[in-house]
């Protein structure tokens, strides 16, 4: 037998399964550039207009959050605004994709009684990354077609779009190869999720230092495949050898590793569990511990560079009142710096929420794993079981957060001579964010709870939010769409007065929304597939 036999087959599975998910994913990120186009060209209507405000885009703090402006345009103000967004985004797509239709199929038993059929050795890693192919060139055309229908040149448009599918097929490939490591899905989306973002950060660091960083990064290969700007297609080359490279390694693997084993050796518990494991609470810490460290440390780095990033921003002055409002509408109406330290923390925000979730999801998994029948048939309730978790993600959360506002107070504070002043503030305007992430919890916890087979929507809340923070005041949407998003009720601090009023209705609806989903829990029946 082939060892690609059933691929077509298995494509079209994932394709029926997928067809909601990735046709939001694609549609999503293929409208996003040609939006911010067209903003652009109402908030710059003339080149006068852009050529006033040029200067703010090479801010070495903006350069360190959207990467260099390489051509004073509309085309490349709109590469520069949503470029790095679009290679972020896209590579989640790609890798969970593949995760999802190669390791979280092995994991649950289901890839084990396909593969009791016809169906190849290889046929489910290419089938992953067939379909995940199809997205990533949907997105490509789309969002090239998107551009050009703005007015934008075709020749920049369709780099843009090439290099954005590029990224996606990049990380998809990543995800080929690290899903032959562990047994655990979780793991190796969480591997692969690392490695973004440590692109990400070194490009980041790169944009603004030293330069040979950002070319050891895709998404700075992305940015410097120069859209709209002498446009250089043969960075191109770089993502198809490293594509081939990552995707070979993903077959030359899963052919020497047995179904449902990974290549990375699990370790033997002892032959008797250790007393610090008598109680639900003490499970649950050894199976987020790994996940909780690995997040502590990602975002200690990332609040040590965003608030690196903040130091530059201090001379900045803008003549164009529109790019100000914008400013003042993410980051709060005081001085442009703490506008923009509150705009960063508020991303630190969610980036941390994106923990929140995966580990308020972790209810999920142990029950679709059918490990968590075994835990209930002892005296453990459901509350309990599903009280444990949720501890880790709220407090998790938390935690997180106060090591970003300390990295990020320190850096900031040393650049600008006041440590003792500055970690105070950033600490501050890192955990204003917390009860935020907490309605992202009791969301999930609710679609566990009454309609589980709807949870991966607290995924979609969070992109929501991040979307809409991130376009929306560029967009000008009225206040009301905004607020759909808890991230937009949290005070906007350093600079603004605290409220503890919205903080206190945040956590409210967080305890509601959990306490509905923990009822849903107790009476519905478990587990459900």
């Amino acid at each position: 037998m082939n060892s690609l036999t059933g691929t077509r087959a298995l494509a079209r599975l994932a394709l029926r399964l997928d067809r909601v998910r990735l046709t939001v994913w694609v549609l999503g990120l293929a409208v996003m550039p040609m939006a911010t186009a067209a903003n652009y060209f109402k908030l710059y209507p003339t080149d006068d207009d852009l050529r006033a405000v040029s200067s703010v885009f090479v801010n070495p703090s903006l350069v360190t959050l959207n990467g260099p402006l390489f051509d004073v345009s509309i085309g490349g103000l709109t590469a520069w605004k949503i470029g790095v967004t679009e290679f972020i985004l896209v590579g989640l797509m790609s890798l969970l994709t593949v995760v999802r239709h190669t390791r979280a199929e092995e994991e649950s038993g289901r890839l084990e009684l396909i593969r009791a059929a016809v169906v190849g050795r290889h046929a489910p890693l290419t089938a992953a990354l067939l379909v995940t192919a199809l997205a990533n060139l949907a997105i490509a055309l789309l969002m090239a077609l998107g551009l050009m229908a703005t007015g934008l040149p075709v020749a920049g448009s369709m780099a843009l779009g090439l290099a954005t599918g590029l990224v996606g097929m990049l990380f998809a490939a990543v995800a080929a190869a690290t899903a032959q490591l562990t047994e655990s899905a979780r793991a190796a989306g969480g591997i692969a999720s690392a490695v973004l973002g440590g692109t990400y950060l070194m490009r980041a660091v790169g944009d603004t230092g030293p330069t040979w960083l950002s070319w050891l990064s895709p998404t700075g290969w992305a940015l410097h495949l120069r859209p709209y700007a002498d446009e250089r297609w043969w960075v191109a080359a770089l993502f198809a050898g490293f594509t081939v490279l990552f995707t070979s390694a993903g077959y030359v693997l899963a052919g020497r590793r047995d179904v449902g084993a990974g290549l990375l050796p699990q370790r033997h518990g002892p032959a008797t569990a250790s007393p610090g494991l008598r109680s639900p609470l003490a499970l649950a810490w050894r199976l987020h511990r790994g996940l909780l460290l690995g997040w502590t440390a990602g975002l200690a780095v990332t609040g040590a560079v965003l608030g690196g990033a903040a130091a530059g921003f201090g001379d900045l002055k803008s003549p164009n009142q529109q790019l100000s409002d914008v400013l003042s509408r993410m980051g709060g109406r005081t001085d442009l710096t703490d506008a923009f330290l509150a705009a960063i923390f508020g991303i630190t925000g969610m980036i941390a929420a994106a923990y929140t979730v995966q580990a308020t999801l972790r209810l999920r998994q142990e029950e679709s794993s059918g490990r968590v029948e075994a835990l209930l048939a002892t005296g453990v309730s459901r509350l309990r079981w599903a009280a444990s978790h949720l501890a880790f993600a709220l407090l998790g959360t938390a935690l997180l957060l106060a090591v970003a506002g300390l990295a990020g107070g320190l850096v900031y504070g040393a650049q600008v001579h006041d440590v003792g002043g500055q970690v105070g503030r950033l600490l501050g305007a890192a955990l204003v964010q917390v009860p935020a992430a907490w309605v992202l919890a009791g969301f999930g916890t609710a679609l566990i709870g009454l309609a589980p087979r709807l949870s991966a929507l607290a995924w979609g809340a969070l992109i929501l939010s991040v979307l809409l923070f991130e376009l929306g005041a560029l967009f000008g949407l009225s206040q009301w769409v905004l607020d759909v998003t808890p991230f937009a009720h949290v005070p906007k601090l350093p600079g603004s007065a605290f409220a503890v009023a919205p903080m206190l209705w945040l956590t409210l609806i967080a305890v509601a929304l959990g306490a509905a989903g923990l009822a849903g829990l107790r009476r519905r029946d478990m587990p459900v597939a």
